[in-house]
């Protein structure tokens, strides 16, 4: 039997509206007895069987997540009992120092994997058959008769897709008692080698071909579809999201259904199971009834360009998020004070922040540079004094992130040692370029950690000259040997890395990856290389690899209309991994919020060892630059994507990630003003306080590039961080801002407050601080008509009488400040720009850091003493600001104190150190020519031990 008929496919599924009245193009369905060919409007076409396999057992099939045993990546798989002992394949792994905390599952690293398989074909014996006759509806579907089976009645029906391909809804009606789960088995298969591109979520990307069924469950598919990209188009199977409900929070002992792409011949054929065997609604009395849909999917091009048409057409994504809460300025002036406040828990003495929430007795800093750019563009000294400065001590002298001086303590392998520097060569160089070469010491450091190698997080060891470092040392030291070394290691990483997909859990160099930015290309990098060289290459490969990137970006459960009911109970919810700790629950009020308000979508899960606990972090450090790359490319789902991770989710500090219920309470100001031990809804990483203040700063001045048609634009620096934590640092250099080329980044809390939430800004001031530079975006979908004021104590200029803006840009007429008040209108989506002449505004710490020159820099600026191991170094960040920094890069048992002797000539003075760590800071007066230092350490016996005296000279 062959009939061909025509579905309706949803209209927002086009590339360009329709007319007024005219149909959305058609699927075309060739319907057989035993299979259906669907073509796509786009004209890609393929052949799906009406086929399943249903796998029963009658005793509990009792699945369980256990690590995969056979991957180069960490990451859990759900297994069971295999059906019969010979197919029990999972081995036993051994859990290691680094997987401890928050997101670690000791029931997973350490459940017992005796006789357990994750191919999800041996867990249970299998009923495979195929459709042999097609029955034409009045509904205009079809319904499919199967051959007869002892243990099960299958039936099928074809319905038309009101948004997109058509329906497939099978049926099975149990005969006995048991546990069931159902197979679709009729999609097209290739050999993996036939293969251009596959996805498996969460791991199995690119050509990454899974080496057994492994069976992907609900909660960890980030779209739940499996999908193969096959000379020039992507077919797979999508589930139908009515199949997906929003509610409850998806988890895995919730999750209805599991997909996979490797069949039981080895081949890559999309397939969806449901129930899952042993999960929610797989166990039937005899009698009962289970039924499932799923979309049949073809799609011409690119498997990331199937990807989004299935992501927007399947499941709603858009564009879909607003501010609704707070502008995003406000949230980042929020954190910012968090930041500074106790209840941040930056131990002053320590120099770092607490890291008790994985490794207790620990302290851990990202990266000097994200309170830097904070400090520079709000122009705030106590941020400097308070954090900066300590910071940068802590990142030259510590030898890894994490520092404890307990030798007990193993967890994540921190270190006990002062034998940094632990900031890596990117972020030496950027402190060179900062302080305009005056603190020479920093390239110093750079030219030394590029020659040779370090651990600096965890157990990941890395390589000084990669061309990363090589890019990051030519723009510190000008040197052209720099840069060709980076396009000669960047052209053979796009041969590696780009010019073929990836086969393996391995980079270029063998590394595992872990976090998702090391699963695809380096884009952030090769966008930075791309900028420096004008060379289109690195700018396509970014762009294949932040497309990449998407596929660990939740786009499920699809978003309902309405409100969901949260904290029902007066409670908020109690995250497992804390309430194991002693933290009691929450109260939180009872709240009806909109459902768009709580989705992941647009988020990531924080890794693939740790996808289990955590389904979604807040720490989007990648959204700018997918930003970026939207913008250079005009990719509209990047700049979806990275909207939807940002925008309208929290008012101050959130957290880490969501996980176990929905609720409100991350939204709220007070949320992170809590003892951390009263803190029980997510874990809190408080060295992630900065770089989450670095990420919305670098999205609020990448917007206002990318809305201004690069118009705005501001120097930057690359925050290279650790695991997923690059931004871009700001401040302290002059940019452009329209016509003027003078516009220097300037951002003091405060300063500009609009009435309407949905208002973000960003502003500069001129050079000689008599203009103020202020572009305002509406992050609505709506006009936004706001009264704006601008402080008048930063801006002295507004103070008195009406001052009328210049400079116009997305303004019909010219608004009059009365005293720093107006009002503005500003566009749906929209950036509207002007310029305050006659500011007098008066820069602090920013024109102090501004005016550091290499002039007054020293010509032996470091030093180093080998009897005790110290080094001394002259830190300089400009007039009045300029310190010695001595430090002994051991010694914790040799000495019960050490004692610094310093002189500079004028002044001299000795300090004493009672506990380890030895380190000492001493402002140097900007006339200092000269500083001698030596050390003095009490051994445990009382006797003293000197050291010879070290000169660091201007």
């Amino acid at each position: 039997m062959h009939v061909a008929i025509r579905t309706l496919a949803f209209a927002l599924a086009l590339a360009t509206p329709l007319a007024a009245g005219a149909a959305p193009p058609a699927h075309l369905l060739d319907v057989d007895d035993g299979a259906v060919t669907l073509t796509a409007p786009d004209g890609a076409r393929a052949r799906f069987d009406i086929a399943f396999c249903v796998l029963y057992r009658a005793d509990e099939p009792a699945p369980k997540l256990l690590p995969a045993d056979s991957l180069r990546t960490r990451y859990n798989v759900v297994t069971w009992p295999a059906a019969v002992a010979a197919d029990a394949e999972v081995a036993q792994t051994r859990r290691d120092a680094s997987e401890v905390g928050d997101g670690f599952d000791s029931a997973i690293l350490q459940g017992d994997a005796s006789g357990r398989t994750a191919d999800a074909f041996a867990a249970a014996p299998r009923d495979c058959v195929k459709a042999d006759h097609a029955q034409r509806l009045a509904s205009g579907g079809y319904r499919w008769r199967f051959p007869k089976r002892p243990g099960f009645t299958l039936s099928a029906e074809l319905l038309p897709g009101k948004d997109g391909p058509p329906t497939l809804r099978y049926t099975l009606d149990a005969k006995r008692a048991g546990y069931y789960s159902v197979a679709y088995m009729g999609a097209p298969a290739h050999a993996p080698e036939q293969t251009q591109a596959i996805f498996q979520p969460l791991v199995w990307t690119e050509k990454r071909f899974p080496d057994r069924s492994y069976l992907t469950l609900a909660f960890q598919a980030t779209l739940p579809s499996t999908l193969v990209e096959h000379n020039g188009q992507v077919e797979g199977v999508v589930v139908d999201a009515g199949e997906f409900p929003f509610e409850p929070l998806p988890v895995f002992t919730n999750s209805r259904f599991g997909i996979a792409l490797r069949n039981p011949t080895g081949q890559a054929q999309p397939m969806v199971f449901a129930p899952v065997l042993g999960g929610a609604g797989s166990r039937l009395k005899a009698g009962e009834r289970f039924a499932f849909s799923l979309r049949p999917y073809v799609h011409r091009g690119s498997l990331t360009v199937g990807y989004e048409h299935a992501a927007r057409t399947l499941y709603g994504f858009h564009d879909y998020r607003r501010n609704a809460l707070s502008s995003l300025n406000r949230t980042l002036e929020r954190i910012v004070d968090y930041g500074m406040s106790h209840w941040s828990q930056f131990r002053e003495d320590d120099k770092g922040s607490s890291y008790e929430t994985d490794a207790p007795g620990t302290v851990k800093n990202v990266s000097s540079l994200n309170p830097l750019d904070l400090a520079l563009v709000t122009d705030d000294a106590a941020i400097w004094r308070h954090r900066v400065a300590p910071y940068i001590e802590y990142m030259v002298s510590r030898e890894k992130y994490l520092f404890t001086i307990d030798e007990t303590q193993k967890i994540q392998h921190p270190s006990y040692t002062l034998e940094g520097p632990a900031a890596p060569v990117s972020e030496l160089a950027a402190l060179h370029r900062i302080f305009n070469g005056a603190s020479p010491a920093f390239l110093a450091l750079a030219k030394q950690e590029y020659a040779g190698s370090r651990t600096r997080n965890l157990d990941v060891h890395e390589r000084g000259d990669t061309w990363q470092n090589s890019l990051a040392l030519y723009r510190a030291s000008g040197e052209q040997r720099y840069l060709d070394a980076a396009v000669r290691g960047a052209d053979a990483y796009l041969a590696a890395r780009i010019a073929q997909p990836a086969r393996e859990f391995a980079g270029v160099h063998g590394e595992e990856p872990f976090f998702w930015t090391q699963f695809v290309p380096d884009f952030p990098s090769l966008l930075e290389l791309h900028e420096a060289t004008g060379d289109s290459r690195y700018l396509q490969a970014a762009h294949r690899a932040a497309r990449e990137f998407t596929q660990y970006v939740w786009f499920a459960p699809a978003i309902p209309a309405g409100n969901v009911r949260v904290n029902p109970d007066g409670m908020a919810p109690h995250y497992g991994y804390l309430a194991g700790k002693g933290h009691p629950p929450m109260p939180a009020a009872p709240e009806d919020a909109p459902a768009w308000r709580l989705s992941e979508i647009g988020l990531t899960p924080e890794s693939s060892g740790t996808a289990s606990g955590h389904r979604a972090i807040f720490m989007a450090n990648w959204a700018p630059w997918l930003l970026r790359i939207a913008h250079a490319t005009q990719d509209d789902f990047l700049h979806d994507v990275a909207r939807s991770a940002v925008i309208g989710r929290y008012t101050n500090f959130p957290g880490y990630h969501i996980n176990t219920a929905r609720t409100t309470i991350y939204e709220k100001p007070d949320y992170p003003l809590h003892d951390p031990k009263s803190l029980s809804v997510n874990s809190f990483h408080f060295n992630h306080v900065w770089p989450m203040a670095s990420m919305l700063l670098d999205y609020l001045v990448t917007d206002a590039w990318a809305r201004s048609d690069g118009a705005i634009t501001f120097p930057s620096e690359f925050i290279e961080g650790y695991a997923y934590l690059q931004n871009r640092a700001y401040g302290g250099r002059s940019g452009r801002f329209f016509a003027h080329d003078d516009a220097v980044l300037w951002m003091p809390a405060q300063l500009i407050q609009a009435d309407n939430v949905e208002l973000n800004y960003v502003s500069a001031r001129s050079g000689d601080g008599s203009r103020l530079y202020v572009a305002l975006m509406n992050e609505s979908d709506a006009p936004v008509s706001s009264e704006v004021r601008i402080d008048v104590a930063r801006v002295p200029g507004l103070a008195n009488g009406k001052v009328r803006a210049t400079d116009l840009h997305g303004l019909s007429s010219a608004p009059t400040f009365n005293e720093g008040v107006a009002t503005l209108q500003v566009p749906a989506r929209g950036l509207v720009a002007f310029t305050v002449e006659g500011a007098g505004i008066r820069p602090g710490l920013q024109a102090t850091v501004m005016s550091a020159s290499a002039k007054d820099a020293w010509r032996t600026p470091m030093t180093r003493i080998t009897d005790p191991a110290a080094r001394g170094m002259v830190l300089d960040y400009g007039p009045s600001m300029r310190s010695a920094f001595v430090f002994l890069e051991n010694g914790k048992r040799d000495y019960t104190q050490v004692a610094l002797r310093w002189s500079t000539g004028k002044d001299s003075g000795v300090l004493v150190d009672k506990g380890f760590p030895w380190e000492f800071s001493v402002p140097l007066p900007d006339d200092a020519r000269r500083f001698t230092w030596s050390i003095e350490g009490t051994r445990p016996d009382g006797t003293i031990q000197k050291s010879a005296k070290s000169v660091l000279a201007r």
